[in-house]
């Protein structure tokens, strides 16, 4: 068993290395079906539920007090690419699909909870808002919430699985879909040519090499920004279950994190690498603590998650009907939600490569709003 509190920051971290490195330049088969974020989820929590972590705080403290750190750090670098100008310029009726797309997993998480709750843990609210945070933002939002919640940990590993698995299946369902794109875009009579105006007028910026100045940016400056978050939060009143010093600290960052994205130092190279280096160390810390022995209960979320996308395809189907979109517009909306900003992109190539930006800045608007839908859906629920 592990008593001391820095060899168990030491193992997680080496742990995070071990599979992102593999990820990276194994070739492995294994990573296109479950990603390293998850293996680094389940390895933990396996770790944990064998006895190899130790439960005594004081074992626990410093990874606790590194992921508070981290965590605030690793949002505000995500939202570095998040330009608020180029957004604007998607035009009205692709922002209309992507708060269509949000909002109806929005009303499926609460409508599914509403039918399920009297077989799900008292708890289970939590852990459900955190799904829905990454299914409207991507995995930092996930982490976020539950970091507000704080959800037992065997549950957000339920919510953690439900959101691979069921990711995985909607990724390959949204690239299938570009086949059948014509026909569903006469029986909606949509009309595609105002998708003209965004094929090459969105560029991604030219990629820049890491630097150690970049890299001190990025590392160090991030730092500051959350300790000076996290200081400021403390001070904010707190309003009900939901609006909490943690909440107000992630609300400072995500706001100067797209501040910063107007600015030069929104470009600076290397953001992206050291926040996910950042998100495994926090996946790390969450995991760290779960229990597998109530495994049976995971069926249930995984329904639970299988619903929401039933009510969410509904939704959009009518929705595109109405008002005549493409079936583009409505996968990549989808995509960005449920997959986050390195999914929209590749989901939108596979339809025209030339409308690749506009499945980056849909991640982007994810990315900012998942949090802040999903603490929304967690006070319905938790009223009702």
């Amino acid at each position: 068993m592990i008593t001391d509190g820095l060899l168990m920051l030491g193992v997680l971290l080496g742990l995070s290395c071990g599979l992102i490195v593999l990820e990276r330049r194994s070739g492995w088969a294994l990573f296109r079906y479950v990603p390293a974020m998850v293996l680094m989820y389940l390895i933990c929590a396996a770790l944990n539920s064998l006895g190899v972590f130790s439960a005594e705080e004081s074992a626990r403290a410093p990874i606790g007090a590194v992921k508070d750190v981290v965590l605030p750090a690793m949002i505000f670098l995500f939202l570095f690419g998040c330009d608020l100008r180029k957004i604007i310029r998607l035009g009205p009726k692709l922002l209309l699909t992507m708060f269509i797309a949000s909002a109806s997993l929005f009303l499926g998480m609460v409508l599914v909870y509403l039918v399920f709750q009297g077989a799900l843990a008292p708890e289970s609210w939590k852990a459900l808002a955190a799904l829905l945070a990454s299914w409207t933002g991507g995995s930092p939002n996930m982490v976020a919430v539950q970091d507000i919640l704080q959800a037992p940990p065997t549950i957000f590993g339920y919510a953690l699985m439900t959101d691979t698995i069921m990711y995985s299946v909607w990724l390959m369902l949204m690239f299938a879909s570009a086949a059948v794109s014509p026909r569903f875009n006469r029986w909606t009579k949509a009309d595609t040519s105002y998708l003209s105006a965004h094929e090459g007028t969105l560029e991604e910026d030219e990629k820049r090499a890491i630097t150690a100045s970049s890299l001190a940016i990025c590392l160090f400056g991030s730092i500051l920004v959350s300790t000076l978050a996290i200081w400021a939060g403390e001070h904010l009143p707190e309003i009900g279950i939901v609006i909490t010093a943690t909440t107000w600290t992630i609300l400072i960052v995500s706001l100067l994190g797209l501040v910063v994205a107007l600015t030069p130092l929104g470009r600076t190279a290397g953001s992206m690498e050291v926040a996910t280096l950042m998100l495994f160390v926090v996946i790390g810390q969450i995991a760290s603590g779960s229990d597998f022995s109530a495994i049976t209960q995971a069926p249930l979320y995984l329904l639970v998650g299988a619903l929401v996308l039933v009510v969410h395809v509904v939704i959009m189907a009518v929705y595109a009907k109405l008002a005549k979109v493409e079936l583009f517009s409505l996968a990549v909306a989808s995509t960005a939600n449920i997959g986050g900003v390195a999914s929209a992109p590749v989901v939108a190539s596979a339809f025209n490569r030339q409308l690749v930006p506009v499945g980056i800045l849909f991640g982007l608007i994810g990315s900012f709003a998942g949090t802040f839908i999903g603490l929304a859906a967690a006070q319905v629920m938790s009223a009702l």
